[in-house]
C-alpha cells in the first residue's frame, strides 16, 4: 500500500477519527486519571482484534499488533489539564474545570485510527506495532515521574527498534507537517531559590543586610549566564518567573524568594546552567547575605533520530506534495516522548490543525484544531510505520 492509499483509507474513516476524537474531548481526564478514556481505547484495540493491555504506566494502554522483529512503537498521550473550557461547541468538556486545550485528544483518536489502518492491511509487513496510549504528559507523579517514564518502567518499550509521535499544532496551516532532524524540543529545568540577609528598618539600612539590593545583583548575574558563560553556538535560556519578598513598606525583609525555568537542547549545557545559578546566587554571599537553592528536574531534551526524520519528510511529501512540508523551527518547549527516544531512536512531527482566523494557543480556554488534520496524521503515521517495518527487518 501506497501513501496516496493510507490517505484515501484514513479519509474514508473520517467520520469515526471525528466522533472519537469529540467523544475524548468532551470527557478529558487529568493526568494518572485517564479512566475513562484508556478503557475506550483498549475496548475499542479489543473490537479491532488487536490485544490491548491496561494499567500500562499506571493509566496507560499498549495495543500489540503482529510479532516477531522489528518492533515500532507509536505514541499519543491522553491526558487533560486543569482549564475551563470557553468554547461554545457541541462537544464542549462536560468536566468542569477540565479541558483538552493541548490536543491529545486528537493524538488519542489519530493513533486509535492507525490501528484500524494497519490491522485492516492485507499486505502490513512482518514484525509487530506497538501501540503506546500514554498517560500523565503534562505532569509527573509524587516521584516526579511523567507518563513516559512510568511506561518505560513497566516494559512498554522494551526491544523497540523505532518510535514515532506526532503533535498537533494550532497555529501551523491545517494538513501541513513541520518535522526538523535533531533536537526538536529543550530540557526543562525548574529552579527556586532564597536569598537571605538579616532584614530590618527602612530607615536604618546600614544596621543590616538587605536581600532585595542583593536580589538585583543576583538577577543581573543570572542574566549574563546565557550572554557570557555559554557557548553562543548553543541554545539555552533562564527566565525568572516569580520573585517574592516583604509586605510592608517600611521593613526590609529578611529574605527574597525567587524561581524560574532553565531550558536546553544539549545534556552538558543543562548541567552548565544549573552550576552557572549556584554561582550567579552565591553573589549575595559578597554582601553578607546567603541563600539556599534547590532544583526540579524536568524532562530531557528531545532528539529527532536523523534517519526517522529523513523517511517521515520523504513520506509527506508522497503524500501531501511538497509543500505539504513547513519550514521547521526550533522551539524551547518541553515533550516527555524525549525519554522515549531515548530508549529507541524515533522522531515526533508537528501536524498542522489551524481551526480558523482565531487566535488558539495551546494551554488555553480558546484552544481548539481543525479536524480535518485527523486523517492526514492517521495516514501519515501509519505510511512511515510500514516503512519502518520493512527498513528495519
Amino acid at each position: 500500500m501506497h501513501e496516496k492509499e493510507f490517505l484515501a483509507r484514513a479519509e474514508a474513516m473520517r467520520e469515526q477519527l471525528v466522533a472519537w476524537r469529540r467523544d475524548i474531548h468532551a470527557h478529558p481526564e487529568l493526568s494518572f486519571q485517564e479512566e475513562r478514556t484508556a478503557r475506550m481505547v483498549a475496548d475499542s484495540l479489543n473490537e479491532m482484534g488487536i490485544e490491548a493491555q491496561m494499567g500500562v504506566g499506571k493509566t496507560g494502554v499498549v495495543g500489540f499488533l503482529g510479532e516477531g522483529r522489528p518492533v515500532i512503537g507509536i505514541r499519543a498521550d491522553m491526558d487533560a489539564l486543569p482549564i475551563e473550557e470557553a468554547n461554545d461547541v457541541p462537544y464542549r468538556s462536560q468536566n468542569p474545570g477540565v479541558m483538552h486545550a493541548c490536543g491529545h485528544d486528537a493524538h488519542t483518536a489519530i493513533l486509535m485510527g492507525v490501528a484500524k489502518l494497519l490491522s485492516e492491511m492485507p499486505d502490513r509487513p512482518a514484525g509487530q506495532v506497538r501501540f503506546l496510549f500514554q498517560p500523565s504528559e503534562e505532569a509527573s507523579d509524587s516521584e516526579n515521574k511523567s507518563g513516559a517514564v512510568r511506561m518505560i518502567e513497566d516494559g512498554a518499550l522494551d526491544d523497540l527498534d523505532a518510535v514515532i509521535a506526532l503533535h498537533v499544532a494550532s497555529d501551523l496551516t491545517a494538513n501541513k507537517i513541520e518535522i526538523a532532524p535533531e533536537f526538536v524540543t529543550a530540557a526543562e529545568d525548574s529552579f527556586h531559590a532564597v536569598i537571605k540577609g538579616t532584614g530590618g528598618h527602612g530607615a536604618y539600612p546600614h544596621q543590616g543586610t538587605d536581600p532585595t539590593f542583593m536580589l538585583a545583583q543576583v538577577i543581573n548575574a543570572i542574566q549574563g549566564i546565557r550572554s557570557r558563560r555559554v557557548n553562543p553556538t548553543k541554545a539555552a535560556t533562564i527566565s525568572i518567573g516569580y520573585i517574592h519578598a516583604g509586605v510592608v513598606t517600611n521593613v526590609i525583609p529578611a529574605e527574597v524568594k525567587l524561581g524560574g525555568t532553565m531550558r536546553s537542547y544539549d545534556d552538558d549545557v543543562r548541567e552548565q546552567l544549573k552550576r552557572e545559578l549556584e554561582l550567579a546566587l552565591s553573589v549575595a554571599r559578597s554582601f553578607g547575605g546567603d541563600y539556599e537553592l534547590t532544583f526540579s528536574p524536568g524532562y530531557p531534551s528531545t532528539y529527532n533520530d536523523p534517519a526517522v526524520t529523513t523517511m517521515i519528510q520523504d513520506a509527506t511529501r508522497a503524500m501531501l506534495g511538497d509543500d505539504g512540508l513547513a519550514d521547521p523551527e526550533p522551539g524551547m518547549g518541553a515533550e516527555d516522548f524525549s525519554y522515549m527516544t531515548r530508549k529507541a531512536p524515533g522522531a515526533m512531527f508537528m501536524l498542522g490543525a489551524k481551526f480558523d482566523d482565531k487566535n488558539r494557543p495551546h494551554h488555553t480556554p480558546v484552544f481548539d484544531i481543525s479536524e480535518d488534520a485527523l486523517p492526514t496524521g492517521a495516514a501519515l503515521l501509519a505510511d512511515v510505520t510500514v516503512k519502518l517495518l520493512r527498513e528495519k527487518a
